[in-house]
């Protein structure tokens, strides 16, 4: 059922994001692909009413899940499926870089004292400090836990597959997101991030797996 024709239910879901993730998110959109490309993207999501009228650069928490979801439905539908999801990749990914990375639980990570931590340090600390931002100034829940050659990032509200039904996990932003996290945290290094359950498929929760072993610099 993952298809381009395939779109989220129009049910508000009483979840919100901050209007500041939201606007972080819509103007790295539109860097990406354009002004033009975005308007068509809001429009097929339904929410023209934010053409030209981006989410204030606020905390307050009045975005709501069903519409993040939609946009990134629009995607799949303007791009195709493939697209979509390489857009929402790098979004999500440029999103975290540009903007969420400046949120206080995040903001130490550029001291020196953080950077000269091991590796594993910075990922034992980074990861929950990244999972707080979300947990703070959002709806939604995401829990961190350390396994052997990996760490499980669990969303049991997540803001990327609201209302969806699809056979695969189809939350490529949050993928995104944790991919620029990670950069951010590690001090430039990337990570192997898949996700394994996702709600859209039937999932009790969405997760994703974030080994440790890092890929490289770059």
């Amino acid at each position: 059922m993952n298809t381009v024709r395939e779109k989220p239910s129009t049910a508000l879901s009483g979840l919100y994001y901050p209007n500041k993730i939201a606007r972080i998110v819509l103007n790295t959109l539109q860097d990406i692909c354009g002004e033009g490309a975005t308007k068509a993207t809001l429009h097929m999501a339904g929410l023209s009413s934010l053409i030209g009228n981006f989410p204030p650069d606020n905390l307050e928490k009045l975005f709501d899940f069903a519409h993040f979801t939609a946009i990134q439905a629009a995607l799949e539908e303007v791009y195709g499926v493939r697209g979509g999801r390489s857009l929402a990749l790098r979004a999500g990914r440029t999103a975290f870089m540009e903007g969420l990375r400046n949120f206080g639980a995040l903001a130490g990570a550029g001291d020196l004292a953080f950077r000269v931590l091991p590796l594993p340090a910075k990922l034992r600390i980074g990861l929950p400090a990244m999972a707080s931002i979300f947990n703070n100034f959002s709806d939604q829940r995401t829990t961190v836990l350390e396994k052997e050659d990996h760490y499980s990032w669990v969303e049991t509200t997540c803001p990327c597959c609201w209302g969806r039904q699809v056979d695969k996990p189809v939350c490529h932003m949050g993928t995104g997101l944790l991919l620029g996290g990670l950069h951010w945290v590690s001090g430039g290094l990337e990570f192997r991030v898949v996700q394994t359950r996702c709600m859209a498929a039937g999932d009790a929760h969405c997760e994703y797996v974030i080994y440790k072993e890092p890929l490289g610099e770059r």
